[in-house]
């Protein structure tokens, strides 16, 4: 099993922060290469024209070796709404009358998917949660597979519940999507780095992702996967950086029509950014050498603790089979005032996030045992 990685962080002694899929700690190494990075803008004598492009071509090895895919099909985003949007921009238009989206889906999906729906007069279809909590995961993950149809355009959902950490069962979803000649879209934040994640496997079209949580890179990183139907596209922008003449400085108005190869025309303009593009390139390495399975194995050791206060005292919570074990949510009982318990917590240094009714918790490798067992603690004297 992976060892407690702690160490290799700088977070308070007073504090036990499990809220690692609300906005992740700074690894010591990230933190020191964004300080080089700054360093390095010193002196710009330094930066050389492939400077602009050789570090961004790293982070695309990298994130292939994350999720699976060629690294000429990942584009560098600012965030995973910047990759819903230029996914979506380029769907289809003939291929379905209805796009299906989750209950209570992370907001930029939702937006993104609602407003393609109203300007190219598509319905929009919910897929919720059945009312009781039996067996809730799966027969959601069912009633999203019922769904899809040979008239759904496509299917645009998290790769997990992002409040409660519901699993979906990515690799049937794409099987379904497939059979339906549906196009599939997912937003991986809220499990890639901390979750297996296979573009192939799950036949996905497009994976986007902001990268400040379980990838544990700075704010406003991200990247989207395209698979290969997009290379054809619109990009959001007209960035000189994407055009396939972009490392040739000196004929740089010679203007194009070509871009580069791949996802290429989707970067972001500035993707090659100085501070943060290294800062990104650690915090991948590190979690390339903990390894991804690994990871969760070692939060499903850690919450052993808490499930069991919470099971005993008869809380719901998602079984095991269907939530994962960096992300979770739990509700109270009736007559438990949330609010109330989250500031219980926070008296006692432990933090969490309350979604929806969900208080939701989100360990990762800095966290330890005596973290979840203090939790676990303030859980038992609630009544």
């Amino acid at each position: 099993m992976l060892p407690n990685q702690k160490h290799l962080f700088q977070l308070p002694a007073d504090i036990r922060y499990l809220n690692c899929a609300y906005i992740s700690p700074l690894p010591i190494a990230v933190e020191e290469a964004g300080i080089r990075g700054m360093i390095r803008k010193r002196n710009p004598a330094l930066i050389r024209p492939e400077h602009y492009f050789n570090d961004a071509e790293v982070v695309r090895q990298h994130l292939g070796k994350l999720i699976n895919a060629a690294p000429r099909q990942i584009a560098l985003t600012p965030s995973a709404s910047y990759g819903l949007k230029a996914v979506v921009n380029n769907l289809p238009l003939t291929n379905g009358n209805h796009a299906i989206t989750i209950s209570a889906e992370f907001p930029s999906g939702y937006y993104t998917i609602s407003n393609w729906c109203q300007q190219n007069n598509k319905e929009l279809r919910v897929v919720g949660p059945p009312k009781e909590f039996t067996d809730r995961g799966k027969k959601w993950n069912e009633r999203i597979l019922d769904a899809i149809n040979k008239d759904t355009a496509v299917v645009v959902m998290s790769s997990i519940h992002w409040a409660d950490g519901t699993k979906f069962d990515l690799q049937e979803i794409g099987k379904r999507c497939k059979e339906a000649d549906t196009l599939f879209i997912v937003d991986g934040t809220q499990s890639v780095g901390a979750l297996p994640m296979d573009v192939n496997a799950f036949q996905i079209d497009a994976l986007v992702c902001a990268a400040y949580k379980w990838m544990l890179a700075p704010y406003s990183m991200g990247f989207a996967y395209m698979s290969e139907y997009f290379n054809g596209g619109d990009p959001l922008e007209d960035t000189w950086m994407t055009r396939a003449n972009a490392q040739n400085f000196s004929q740089l108005s010679f203007y194009v029509d070509e871009y580069r190869p791949g996802a290429g025309r989707y970067d972001a303009g500035e993707f090659s950014n100085f501070i943060l593009l290294p800062m990104f390139t650690k915090a991948l390495e590190l979690i390339l050498t903990w390894k991804v399975p690994l990871i969760q194995e070692y939060c499903a050791d850690l919450v052993v603790p808490l499930i069991q206060v919470l099971q005993d005292r008869d809380f719901w919570i998602e079984t095991g089979d269907w939530r994962t074990d960096h992300l979770f949510g739990f509700l109270l009982p009736d007559g438990v005032n949330t609010n109330d318990v989250m500031e219980k917590l926070q008296n006692n240094g432990i933090f969490v996030s309350l979604r929806g009714d969900s208080i939701r918790v989100s360990p990762h490798v800095y966290n330890t045992r005596e973290d979840m067992e203090a939790l676990a603690d303030v859980i038992k004297t609630l009544r």
